[in-house]
């Protein structure tokens, strides 16, 4: 479960959007489930909130284990953040984890200038009793974001005129590195939701890299409906042993 919110936020903010051009508030309910083989069971919960506060957008996403799951691997998440209303720039970036024995805190602040987005980062560690203070500045251009914010970005784009041949790319500050996400449109599928029904959805590949192109993680495969909300209704990640699924139930 260790990359558990980054396989939510791959595409579950999308379903904030509405027809207007502006995001209205929601609380979207998602599971997890762990598969391997023959082993497929339900292991976690996700919420999603976004509300609207004055000219910025507050956002949460908050998921952890299911109790027989939290006897191997522990995981409690949450993030936070705060977006612009006006253009979706972010202001601020907060990861709070808890995972099995590990406790940490990453922080990011924003700051634009023309086409440049500087984040002063803070990573906060416990170590043997005590907490450590790691800060780094990252600096990128055009579109940047963090691991919470970078959705919107997605939301952003039109998936039916995105061919197989063509992609988007935007930077995601996270923790004391920065990485280039790159989504491509792999066409229309049939999937077969949790509740056994059927829907046509775009199948959406994310791939992660850093300097050089190198591949900083696995790549992430999300399902986002056809219709105008682009509900996300199902994504996979890898892990080391078998897969993290995650399902929209509400």
């Amino acid at each position: 479960m260790k990359r558990l919110s980054l396989l939510l936020m791959s595409a579950v903010l999308i379903t904030c959007f509405d027809m207007y051009g502006a995001f209205r508030n929601e609380t979207l309910h998602y599971v997890i489930s762990y598969k391997w083989g023959l082993i497929h069971k339900d292991a976690g919960t996700a919420t999603l909130t976004l509300v609207n506060s004055g000219p910025d957008y507050k956002l949460m996403l908050a998921a952890r284990t299911m109790p027989w799951a939290d006897r191997f691997y522990r995981t409690r998440d949450t993030l936070t953040a705060t977006m612009k209303r006006a253009n979706l720039q972010p202001v601020d970036y907060t990861k709070i984890t808890h995972e099995k024995n590990t406790h940490s805190r990453d922080e990011i602040k924003y700051s634009s200038y023309g086409n440049v987005t500087k984040g002063e980062t803070v990573r906060y560690r416990n170590r043997d009793g005590k907490t450590v203070a790691y800060r780094t500045t990252l600096t990128a251009s055009g579109p940047v974001y963090d691991m919470l914010s970078v959705f919107y970005y997605l939301r952003s784009l039109d998936y039916s005129s995105l061919s197989k041949t063509k992609s988007y790319k935007a930077t995601v500050f996270s923790g004391k590195k920065s990485e280039t996400i790159t989504i491509r449109n792999l066409g229309k599928e049939r999937i077969k939701l949790k509740d056994k029904t059927s829907r046509e959805a775009w199948h959406i590949r994310f791939n992660f890299t850093t300097g050089g192109g190198r591949k900083s993680s696995d790549d992430i495969d999300t399902w986002i409906s056809t219709d105008e909300r682009h509900i996300p209704l199902y994504l996979v990640g890898k892990l080391p042993v078998g897969e993290v699924r995650a399902y929209y139930i509400r």
